[in-house]
């Protein structure tokens, strides 16, 4: 077995450990922690992929961003020892038949969908075109979603201040 493919194999065990490991977590940094390192081992999935730009993104704007916001507002609002109640039987059972749901919808489409090279030519890569393209609003523009994952930070950060916040007593 080659080098990368046991850095695949790695990179992908790490991110369904870490991932079942904060989904089951009940102290709530914990599960913050293991959730970012799901995205860091996601980032170096896209790096492997020749996605250096998304793996850049992945670290700076979820790992780096989304992230530090759960933490710091976890500790900002002293609930660091604070523990979840443990999940209910029948919120267990839905969680567990939309898994399967999604994977069979997952699945399903992407082996119908025939995947075919495209014959546009590749965009280049000078710090003008990507400018260009960040900036841009049309069809190959990344300002909308840009807009979009600042909305996707404030509500990170407002759901997370709701989890963390002290219960009144």
């Amino acid at each position: 077995m080659s080098g990368p493919k046991i850095i695949f194999f790695i990179l992908a065990a790490a991110i369904l450990v870490f991932s079942v490991m904060s989904i089951f977590s009940r102290r709530i940094l914990r599960a913050a922690i293991y959730l970012l390192f799901v995205l860091v081992s996601m980032a170096g999935l896209y790096y492997m992929m020749n996605f250096q730009f998304l793996a850049a993104v992945q670290l700076i704007l979820y790992a780096g961003g989304i992230v530090v916001l759960i933490i710091f507002s976890i500790l900002l609002t002293s609930q660091i020892n604070s523990t979840l109640d443990p999940p209910r039987k029948s919120h267990l059972l839905l969680g567990a038949v939309t898994s399967v749901l999604g994977l069979i919808l997952g699945a399903t489409t992407i082996l119908k969908y025939s995947f075919q090279a495209s014959a546009s030519a590749p965009i280049g890569t000078d710090m003008r075109t990507i400018g260009r393209h960040l900036l841009g609003t049309g069809a190959e523009g990344y300002a909308l979603p840009f807009e979009v994952i600042t909305v996707l930070l404030l509500a990170a950060l407002v759901g997370s201040i709701l989890i963390a916040r002290k219960p009144k007593v």
